[in-house]
């Protein structure tokens, strides 16, 4: 089972994202917090595989918590809860290590992929606001950081450069595979080196690295 904690202070938005999650056979809502240091305490208690965070809670928000679970319960996989309205915060949250985000009006199917995904230690961006985000990136960091991104880049190998492209296109390791024709295992291998030679904490700064370095 995918054990989850859900973090959002709205009652009725948990509730909800609670009967969708509880839907699927696979996963397990083992708690829920109102705010940020509720959701940092619950990661402590329950070490959930994943935890849906909210940007805007009170006591602590979901930024704030997010550093906290890196160093509290570093196991914990952060899927970032947000709306188009909060895209500085989500570059924010995605350079913290946070393990993906979700738009909030997302179907009910795609919530539960992306808990999938967490667990399974994949990179989750949301398809309806991951090209919003990107171009955003692209727009504000200018040549400095693409120059760095291409120098970190170039030290890889050419079947490394090729797995880092499709991580910054989003595919989870199984689709990778399909389109390098490698297995998964292998393409998992590749992804724990990658990330090693990168120095990222996870699937989804690589993935804003390939784009930086132009892949």
């Amino acid at each position: 089972m995918i054990r989850v904690v859900i973090a959002d202070d709205e009652p009725l938005i948990r509730a909800g994202i609670r009967m969708i999650l509880t839907s699927a056979p696979d996963i397990e809502v083992v708690a829920e917090a109102g705010n940020g240091r509720e959701a940092v305490d619950l990661a402590r208690a329950h070490t959930p595989d994943v935890m849906l965070l909210d940007i805007q809670m009170p006591v602590m928000d979901g930024l704030a918590a997010l550093s906290e679970l890196g160093r509290a319960a570093p196991e914990v996989r952060a899927l970032i809860l947000t709306t188009f309205g909060e895209k500085e915060n989500v570059l924010r949250a995605l350079g913290s290590g946070g393990a993906g985000f979700l738009l909030k009006d997302s179907a009910p199917g795609e919530l539960i992929g992306a808990v999938r995904a967490a667990a399974a230690g994949d990179a989750y961006l949301s398809p309806g606001a991951t090209r919003h985000v990107v171009d955003q990136l692209a727009s504000g960091q200018g040549a400095a950081r693409g120059e760095e991104a291409r120098r970190r880049v170039a030290e890889l190998s050419e079947r490394e450069r090729g797995v880092l492209a499709l991580l910054g296109e989003g595919l989870s390791n199984a689709d990778a595979g399909r389109r390098l024709h490698m297995s998964e295992a292998t393409v998992k291998t590749y992804v724990s080196r990658i990330l090693a030679k990168l120095g990222c904490e996870n699937r989804v700064q690589a993935a804003l690295l390939a784009r930086d370095a132009g892949l």
